[in-house]
């Protein structure tokens, strides 16, 4: 297990005052660990911010999320949530009724809305995944269940097409196995619903359909980008993937968002709006009513 972290320098603004950058917290998925976030941390780290890679426990959707929700509890100031495959789940569910969290971004990830879970968004967008697994059961502190891990025979096609074959046979090797809990537990909540996103499409993607992140993406109305790669698009090109992170970074500098929402998140800000508008017009009627039956009082 790995984590990675970096030393928080300020950025100075025009003014000359110091404005602090937020901390971005990268989350790995199944069958990987933290530093397949490396190329993305070390270019992050060059442009001054402070950056986490944390160990997803890869043990369920509800434990892991609560333990990332604790990472995120010791951190001060702003927050820019990455998260990558499985990783999508829990930063959904994670930065739900956190205020520092100020933009989420999805790799080639899972984006459950609230009663959906992996297996759900699978079976309407099937991949090579479901194929490329194994089941082996596991006991650990009482606890008992099945851990999924990629074939390695399998993993570089499936996996990580475009990284050497050797690379590969050493993430078959170190690979992390994820409990089946992980992608059988429904989302209870869905934090990109009311935060701004940002959505990487891989569209050499073996483990999670392309035209399931398509989905979730415009659902969610992420801001999107495609780019050819397999689904560890963050270690086959980090550089992409940072660029991706410092446009949600910076909007995170701004309030509101630098760029506006659209989709789902963007109707619910919208009815919001309506909402007060609605309620200011019933006000200013009632007023004007009132207005009405004291100037006809007051008229000889």
């Amino acid at each position: 297990m790995t984590l990675c972290t970096s030393v928080a320098v300020p950025a100075a603004a025009d003014g000359g005052t110091t404005t602090t950058k937020p901390t971005i917290v990268l989350v790995h998925g199944a069958f990987a660990d933290a530093s397949s976030w490396n190329g993305v941390v070390e270019r992050l780290e060059r442009r001054g911010y402070t950056v986490m890679a944390p160990a997803n426990p890869l043990r369920g959707l509800y434990n892991d999320s609560a333990y990332l929700a604790s990472v995120l509890d010791s951190i001060k100031g702003p927050i820019v949530l990455v998260g990558h495959s499985y990783g999508g789940s829990l930063i959904s569910s994670a930065a739900a009724g956190n205020p520092r969290v100020k933009s989420l971004v999805y790799v080639a990830a899972l984006m459950p809305d609230v009663g959906e879970n992996g297996m759900s968004l699978a079976a309407r967008f099937p991949s090579e995944l479901g194929t490329a697994t194994k089941s082996v059961p596991y006991r650990a502190g009482g606890v008992s269940g099945t851990d999924l891990y990629l074939k390695p025979d399998r993993l570089h096609q499936v996996f990580a097409a475009d990284l050497p074959e050797s690379t590969a046979r050493l993430m078959a090797v170190t690979q992390r196995p994820a409990a089946t809990t992980a992608f059988s537990e429904k989302a209870k909540v869905a934090a990109w619903r009311h935060l701004p996103s940002w959505f990487l499409v891989a569209k050499q993607d073996k483990a999670i359909n392309p035209d399931q992140e398509r989905f979730e993406a415009k659902r969610a109305g992420s801001h999107t980008v495609e780019i050819d790669s397999s689904h560890v698009a963050m270690t086959s090109h980090p550089e992409a993937v940072t660029d991706l992170v410092l446009q949600a970074a910076t909007a995170a500098d701004s309030d509101p968002p630098a760029l506006p929402a659209t989709g789902s998140a963007h109707e619910a800000r919208t009815e919001a709006a309506l909402t007060g508008i609605a309620a200011a017009s019933l006000v200013a009627g009632a007023g004007a009513v009132l207005l009405s039956r004291r100037l006809r009082r007051s008229t000889p």
